[in-house]
């Protein structure tokens, strides 16, 4: 616990000076609430792990760090830098936490620039929502959130949430919450969420088990696609190599194994005249229904 205490206020010592200020011995132990011995004896500390950190004497002194230094390699490796400002900045571009004062300490220390490599919008082009954000605060702050809810088959239903994560499970963003309606975890497809209200009421943490039965689980079901060599481009943009079997007539077969949904439907369906469902039959039989009722309208 001391050596915790110790390490602590070293470092808050480090952000106070990496400012270039010469701060009087006597302000810092008052900013850090220890006595000036302590202070001269965290300065043999710092200057032994070789971070440049001196002490002027006399007036217009105190404790400062070499002009010009920088605290590079210092205490972390230079790898160990770029996976804490890689963290951050990951943080930063989900809107998971206010991390960005961090961020800019860290780099001043580090004396780096860190690379902004990611970006994250989890909107689609006909964004008209704010349900990802407004789940993410009711899971951080523990608040009861409320909304309608339509299951597969269509019907509606009020449900009163204690919200615990938001979940991507193939291609689909679920959220996983103790329903107080049916007091069990339950799971539900964002996109089916209407009316969402955030409420004032907070809630206790709970031991959560697994989530054992959801409406909005599904059965892997294994597709084989024959797909034409019209559509090479999509197939190498959409699907691993490993799945893929390029045929001498240079159409192409692929396995899959997903979750039978209607979002698979559709995604078969937009390829068009350039794909055919091999198996399994009953999904032929779907994506042959609704060509002829798609093909129907336009007679």
């Amino acid at each position: 616990m001391v050596m915790n205490m110790q390490i602590s206020r070293l470092l808050e010592m480090i952000y106070i000076l990496m400012h270039g200020n010469c701060i009087p011995a006597r302000e810092l132990a008052k900013r850090l609430g220890v006595s000036r011995r302590t202070i001269y004896r965290d300065i043999d500390v710092l200057s032994t792990a070789g971070i440049p950190v001196y002490t002027e004497k006399g007036k217009g002194g105190g404790v400062r760090f070499l002009p010009s230094s920088v605290l590079n390699k210092s205490i972390l490796s230079e790898e160990e830098q770029n996976e804490i400002l890689t963290a951050l900045h990951g943080l930063s571009n989900l809107n998971i936490s206010e991390d960005n004062h961090v961020l800019g300490k860290l780099s001043s220390i580090f004396n780096k620039t860190a690379v902004n490599w990611l970006e994250v919008d989890f909107s689609d082009w006909s964004y008209v929502n704010n349900y990802f954000n407004d789940f993410k605060t009711a899971i951080l702050e523990r608040r009861i959130a409320e909304f309608n809810y339509y299951n597969r088959s269509g019907a509606r239903a009020s449900r009163r949430i204690e919200p615990i994560q938001l979940w991507f499970k193939s291609h689909s963003w679920y959220l996983k919450g103790f329903c107080l309606n049916k007091q069990d975890i339950r799971l539900f497809k964002l996109s089916r969420v209407k009316n969402l209200f955030v409420t004032d009421e907070h809630f206790s943490e709970r031991s959560f088990p697994e989530v054992q039965d959801s409406d909005e689980m599904h059965t892997n079901v294994v597709i084989r696609l024959r797909i034409s060599p019209e559509m090479k481009y999509r197939v190498f943009d959409e699907f691993d190599e490993n799945i893929v079997e390029e045929q001498p007539d240079g159409s192409f077969i692929v396995t899959v194994s997903w979750e039978e949904d209607n979002w698979v439907y559709g995604f078969i369906l937009s390829f068009g005249e350039y794909v055919e469902v091999l198996e399994p039959e009953h999904i032929r039989g779907v994506i042959r229904d609704k060509s002829i009722k798609i093909s129907e309208k336009y007679l």
